[in-house]
Formats: structure tokens, sequence, C-alpha cells
């Protein structure tokens, strides 16, 4: 049974920094992902990173901002979001693929998913 952990959610005012981890139990070669999802509106891609750690990718509203990062010896994913905006208010959630050490920015493509963490930028 595969689990996500996500940890680091919070308030933050605007401009601030957070950095978020996803604990995940058993190794594996997939690639990883972060999505958010605001109230009223469906789950968006924020950030993926292969099985590596050679390849990321970010939607347009968090590049330059969030840093994508992994370290396989710990199981661990992370998002490194600085310059923080209101409309990054979310619930973040991890997620990871299941045979598959590619990217993706699709949700459909990810096998497990974490319980998510809340995130509030104030203005």
């Amino acid at each position: 049974q595969v689990q996500l952990v996500e940890s680091g959610g919070g308030l933050v005012q605007a401009g601030g920094s957070l950095r978020l981890s996803c604990a995940a139990s058993g190794r594996s070669n997939d690639a990883m992902g972060w999505f958010r999802q605001a109230p009223g509106k469906e789950r968006e891609f924020v950030a993926a990173i292969s099985w590596s750690g050679s390849y990321t990718y970010y939607s347009d509203s968090v590049k330059g901002r969030f840093t994508i990062s992994r370290d396989n010896a710990k199981n661990t994913m992370y998002l490194q979001m600085n310059n923080l905006k209101p409309e990054d208010t979310a619930v973040y959630y991890c997620a990871r693929r299941r045979g598959y050490s590619g990217i993706s920015d699709l949700p459909d493509e990810y096998e497990y998913w974490g319980q998510g963490t809340q995130v509030t930028v104030s203005s």
C-alpha cells in the first residue's frame, strides 16, 4: 500500500515563502508531481519531476517562483514556493505515477495521491 503524506502548508503573507514536503512509503522509480485545488475550482497541475530528478516541468502560473525537487534516498519530494500570491491559495496534493519514470501534467496519469495540505496566502 503506497502512502503519500504532505506537510509544510500554512498561512503566509503575499510575497512570503513556504516549503512543502511529500513523504512516500516505499521506494519506486516513478515520476511525481504537485497539484492544487482552490475552492470551487478543478484540480490543476503545478509541477512534476522525473524519477531521477533530471527533468522538471512547471505550470506557467508558478514558473520562476516554485521549485520542485526530490531526495530519493529519503523517499521525499519537495516544493519550494517563493513570492507567493493570494491566487496560490489552495489545497496542495502530491501524487505519484505507477510504473512510469517520466513526467506528466495530467492528473489521470497519477495513481497515488496524498491527503493534501492547505496553503493560504493573505494579501
